[in-house]
């Protein structure tokens, strides 16, 4: 008994070594890194990754098949769309719906990553600037490259996309940028849109907003919608209409 008691008493004082250890690495790497160095902001993601449920080995969740499907998908958008280098994709994605859980869940980076590199596929070599929709959270804030802020004149807000508060696709996207920033909004400048798992982006594309209907429903469990815009009609009824906008 008295071997059990010594056992049990050593676990818990390990474990709540272990513990202090987590919490005060958290805390040096949220607060005294230099946080405008753009490696440096990422690292602070690190700490809250370690909490997700990993979908790596899980036989129901094939994350090469996500990735290929969202390249397709992203390869029909554009297409209908007729995105040219320069135009703007926006993208929102739930990691939680893609694996048939209800949106703001089961997050996580894992399955967040698979449309990622599916969609960057199809987009980086063509030149359409990729841009990612944070979750509620964040006021569905957007996620970009510093020199696209610059571009479109948008604002900046000061805050660093985490899975349970951006989203993980939102944190993917900042994870991967050279020199990542959050704008409060995109100011309906987006070209083309792709919701996966309705988490709606129509409010960050120009009007006016078309739906698209594309071949491909779904990213795995997630439902796909998307969008593209299109020129305002202007006259009446003596105008005429360039039908390459349309």
């Amino acid at each position: 008994k008295r071997r059990a008691q010594s056992l049990e008493s050593e676990v818990f004082r390990k474990t709540a070594w272990i513990q202090q250890i987590r919490f005060f690495h958290g805390v040096l790497l949220r607060y005294s890194r230099d946080r405008s160095h753009p490696e440096q902001r990422k690292i602070i993601i690190e700490v809250e990754i370690m909490e997700l449920k990993t979908y790596e080995n899980d036989p129901e969740v094939d994350l090469k098949h996500i990735e290929e499907e969202a390249a397709a998908v992203a390869s029909e958008v554009c297409d209908l769309a007729g995105l040219k280098a320069g135009q703007v994709l926006v993208i929102g994605c739930s990691s939680s719906e893609v694996v048939g859980e209800r949106v703001g869940t089961h997050s996580s980076m894992d399955v967040a990553g698979a449309p990622y590199r599916g969609i960057t596929k199809v987009t980086a070599p063509k030149g359409i600037i990729l841009t990612a929709q944070c979750c509620e959270h964040l006021n569905r804030a957007i996620v970009m490259e510093r020199e696209v802020l610059e571009k479109l004149d948008l604002d900046e807000v000061n805050v660093i996309p985490q899975p349970k508060a951006g989203g993980s696709f939102g944190t993917t996207v900042y994870k991967n940028c050279k020199d990542p920033v959050v704008a409060e909004s995109l100011k309906q400048k987006a070209d083309a849109g792709i919701d996966i798992g309705g988490v709606l982006i129509g409010m960050h594309i120009k009007p006016v907003v078309v739906p698209l209907k594309i071949n491909k429903r779904n990213i795995l469990k997630a439902t796909i919608i998307a969008a593209r815009r299109r020129p305002k009609y202007v006259g009446g009824a003596r105008a005429v209409y360039n039908d390459a906008l349309e």
